[in-house]
């Protein structure tokens, strides 16, 4: 299949471009955060332009979803909406932590089945967790995507642990024999994910490449903004002093 895939989730910037015949795909890997809204389109046309395609000759473009950084998100769903409705293809939406369950498998060359705990960092002193197994060749959610403390992760102590969360919590996590490994949401990991995803139907128009959110509250917006500040100006303004009065209100007035 002719593929485009890319995540902004994390702290890191993951492309690839994959074409019909051609064994391994075309890479790109770099510091993300703010990077990834001015480098994340350059970076695309460059990879397809060496793997010789076309936005219109793919048959999807795939985006890591979520969950990740607010911002990272967003920058990857706007340019896959974008992308997609100007190609007129259509969108794979991927669940970032289930990206990282990919790649950890890959890294460690596990054999099936595979148990695997995700965890990836949400700042604010929590992390998004969930759990996945792998078997018959394919990836199934035991454990849905929690936002949670470090400490108050269940865990049987002996599968594997997969994220970024473990030079920042690592000494907070419970304690087991289980293998923790650093692994990130990769393009890659998306591309090797999207046969089965497509073929189970979850390809979506560009109008729905839309991102998941975990924690529901990262930012006000701009009505909110003005809300709070006309309530804060109201609260500061000096209290009215009836004309009647003998006297100014005390502090027992409201």
């Amino acid at each position: 299949m002719n593929l485009l895939a890319f995540d902004t989730s994390t702290e890191w910037m993951s492309i690839a471009v994959c074409r019909t015949g051609v064994p391994a795909p075309w890479v790109h890997s770099a510091a993300g955060g703010a990077r990834s809204s001015t480098h994340l389109i350059p970076e695309i046309q460059r990879l397809l332009a060496q793997a010789g395609l076309q936005l219109a000759q793919l048959d999807a473009i795939v985006f890591g979803a979520g969950p990740g950084s607010f911002t990272g998100l967003r920058t990857a769903c706007s340019v896959a909406q974008g992308l997609a409705f100007g190609a007129g293809v259509p969108v794979l939406p991927v669940d970032t932590l289930l990206a990282v369950a990919e790649e950890a498998r890959v890294q460690t060359g596990s054999t099936e089945p595979l148990d695997i705990t995700v965890l990836l960092e949400a700042r604010m002193d929590e992390m998004y967790a969930a759990s996945y197994q792998y078997k018959s060749s394919l990836w199934k959610p035991v454990k849905p995507c929690s936002l949670i403390k470090p400490e108050a992760l269940v865990w049987d102590g002996r599968s594997m642990l997969a994220g970024n969360v473990f030079a920042a919590y690592g000494t907070r996590l419970p304690d087991g024999p289980g293998l923790r490994l650093l692994a990130l949401p990769t393009a890659t990991a998306m591309l090797r994910l999207a046969p089965a995803l497509l073929a189970a139907g979850g390809a979506v128009p560009a109008a729905q490449a839309l991102p998941t959110y975990i924690r529901d509250k990262v930012a006000q917006t701009t009505l909110e903004r003005a809300a709070l500040k006309t309530a804060a100006q109201a609260l500061a303004a000096p209290l009215a002093v009836s004309p009647l009065a003998d006297a100014p209100l005390g502090p027992h007035h409201p």
